[in-house]
């Protein structure tokens, strides 16, 4: 079923509600992040809220912080079938693919579900250090089914996707809190295993692996914010946010809504993204690839299986990029 909604997809023309402008493409790759405006129609966001209500009321082995004031989901999409029908016919993979002006492939998915009440806070932090992958065509698409004004939403340190430094992620246990399980660890990734495996997949949490002592810490951001440029927006349902990968955000807090802040993140992989065994990974692969055993440097085209091509320019998609370039300028 999958392979087949992905190949009307690629037969099918663009189903975006407006044309990506040549100025917003820009600003992504200059800034690292960029809000589209106006994106999704109603239609699209009354899925991605079933999708999220459903993911909600139905927790899996990949769920954390169930009935807490931040809940994360892994993958949901594996198992909503209304998230799944967002990831695979939406507009969403068109929009990471026209601004890339590149073939997309789907990686993986999170829920980010915070309760009505006073808004938890989500830390500084890089996407790539997590995961088992490496590439500059490392996209996010976060899409929320709530308006999510400056203080709750996303913010972005501009322009720190070209910095070319992994930081540490703020998760997982201190080496120091269990030196002999951490030196099997090491040992392990010596070896060349994959330090989160399959078995994840039933049962995870953020804290089923190490901390990796060999890459630097993030600076405190929060701590010095008139040190950085940070970028952040109004997202209202039907903007799409889209940041690069290796970009540092986090989601700020601590204001009071009268209504959740649900939101979906997915994260999309251009044709330079390989696969890359991280000491950092605190992420499970996609539980697809581990059956391939894949190596470093293999590029995620070579597992089409896993990774089907989801959006791929077409002469319609050109034209309507030629379209925006004349209407929308270069900043």
């Amino acid at each position: 079923m999958l392979a087949l909604i992905q190949r009307r997809r690629l037969m099918s023309g663009s189903n975006l509600m407006r044309a990506v402008t040549a100025a917003e493409k820009h600003d992504f790759h200059r800034d690292g992040a960029v809000l589209l405006k106006s994106m999704l129609h109603h239609d699209w966001t009354d899925v991605l809220e079933a999708g999220l209500e459903y993911t909600r009321t139905n927790p899996d082995g990949m769920s954390a912080g169930v009935d807490m004031p931040l809940r994360i989901d892994q993958f949901p999409a594996s198992h909503s079938p209304m998230l799944a029908k967002l990831v695979h016919e939406s507009p969403i993979a068109e929009i990471v693919g026209v601004v890339l002006d590149a073939p997309v492939r789907f990686y993986m998915d999170q829920m980010f579900y915070k309760p009505a009440g006073n808004i938890f806070p989500s830390a500084w932090h890089q996407d790539t250090s997590y995961y088992n992958v490496e590439g500059h065509q490392l996209v996010r698409a976060w899409v929320c089914a709530d308006p999510a004004p400056r203080d709750v939403s996303i913010e972005v340190v501009r322009g720190s996707h070209l910095w070319n430094i992994t930081y540490r992620p703020p998760v997982g246990l201190d080496p120091e809190s269990d030196p002999e399980a951490a030196a099997k660890l090491e040992k392990d990734f010596a070896d060349g295993k994959v330090l989160i495996g399959k078995e994840a997949h039933e049962q995870w949490t953020y804290f089923d692996s190490f901390m990796d002592p060999s890459l630097p810490g993030l600076p405190d951001i929060e701590g010095n914010r008139e040190s950085f440029d940070i970028l952040g927006w109004d997202y209202e349902p039907g903007d799409v946010l889209l940041f690069h990968g290796h970009i540092l955000h986090s989601a700020r807090g601590g204001v009071e809504l009268s209504h959740p802040r649900r939101a979906h993140a997915s994260l999309w992989a251009g044709p330079d993204v390989t696969y890359l065994r991280r000491r950092s990974q605190a992420i499970p692969d996609p539980i697809g690839l581990y059956d391939y055993e894949p190596a470093d440097g293999q590029p995620l085209s070579a597992f089409p299986e896993v990774f089907p091509v989801t959006w791929a320019p077409t002469k319609t998609a050109l034209a309507r990029s030629l379209n925006a370039t004349v209407e929308g300028g270069v900043k």
